[in-house]
């Protein structure tokens, strides 16, 4: 399927300024307009407690595109050459508030597949502030420390394939672009990939902000289906049982931040970016100061639905 070729009225879709991987899907007001009498019918409340009102707002949104668009999204975000989409309004209007990103969020996500329960958070998803003073015990908050390439799902029993991130608020910010790298352009891939210890088990650990009472067991590298490989990684959790290990990681680690192939994005408000989480890393470059910094971003992991 050849996704820019692709029509969907309402709907503006492109190649990223950055990447010919990334897909950038626009959403007309047309589209945003018939959203709002679907998505007033629930509110953020009702999307927590009953599941099956998230798969409701999520045919509200594939019925406004003949059920066109969760096959676009699936076709992209499971394709190995691209595996990333960026979704937002075409246009910021105030219609556009949280409770309308989040219940925009749902309803990508559950075109995609079935989130993940988010320990940090209690619910489906999580919601949170980058600021400029920070107490937290990991770098997801920490506004002006760079946040290395990772995946997601590092440390927790069920499957994470993809991760979908919205950026709902933002002030007083500079700097803190996205950093993006495909596992395909890596230039230190199959150097890393053919290592041994890679594909030996390390232990993950997550610090106590996770509420994750269990450690797991897990190799940095796999191999898909189709033989190709699959990472996943993050710099702040594995636990190495030795010296080969560790010495691994930091090989590891400064093989990715040194990578010229990031690709550096600054996303809009309203905007989420939904990513393949086996072959597409994510991190944070940092902030430059400013004592009313404010960053709220929201995150949904999840696993594909089968078919």
């Amino acid at each position: 399927m050849n996704q820019l070729k692709q029509k969907i009225k309402g709907f503006e879709i492109s190649e990223h300024e950055k990447s010919k991987r990334i897909i950038n899907l626009k959403i007309e007001d047309e589209i945003l307009d018939k959203l709002i009498f679907p998505f007033n019918k629930f509110n953020v409340t009702a999307l927590e407690y009953k599941p099956f009102t998230r798969f409701t707002i999520a045919k509200s949104l594939d019925d406004l595109t003949s059920n066109e668009l969760g096959k676009l999204l699936n076709s992209i975000v499971r394709d190995r050459k691209t595996g990333c989409f960026i979704i937002s309004p075409k246009k910021t209007s105030s219609k556009i508030d949280d409770n309308f990103l989040v219940k925009l969020s749902t309803a990508v996500a559950h075109l995609i597949g079935t989130p993940n329960h988010d320990s940090m958070a209690g619910k489906y998803y999580a919601r949170f502030f980058v600021k400029d003073k920070d107490d937290s015990d990991s770098y997801l908050r920490k506004a002006y420390t760079n946040m290395d390439l990772h995946t997601d799902g590092t440390y927790v029993k069920e499957k994470t394939d993809w991760l979908l991130m919205t950026k709902i608020e933002e002030k007083n910010a500079e700097g803190g672009e996205s950093a993006m790298l495909h596992l395909d352009d890596w230039e230190h891939y199959e150097e890393l990939f053919n290592d041994p210890v890679g594909k030996q088990n390390f232990t993950w650990g997550s610090p106590k902000s996770k509420n994750i009472e269990y450690k797991v067991e897990h190799p940095v590298f796999s191999k898909d289906k189709e033989g190709r490989a699959q990472i996943s990684y993050i710099d702040q959790f594995p636990e190495p049982k030795n010296m080969e290990q560790g010495i691994f990681l930091q090989k590891l680690s400064d093989a990715l931040e040194e990578s010229k192939n990031k690709v550096i994005i600054k996303i809009p408000i309203g905007s989420a970016v939904v990513a393949n989480n086996y072959f597409w890393l994510h991190g944070r470059k940092p902030f430059k100061e400013n004592k009313d910094l404010a960053r709220e971003l929201l995150r949904i992991r999840g696993s594909f639905f089968i078919n």
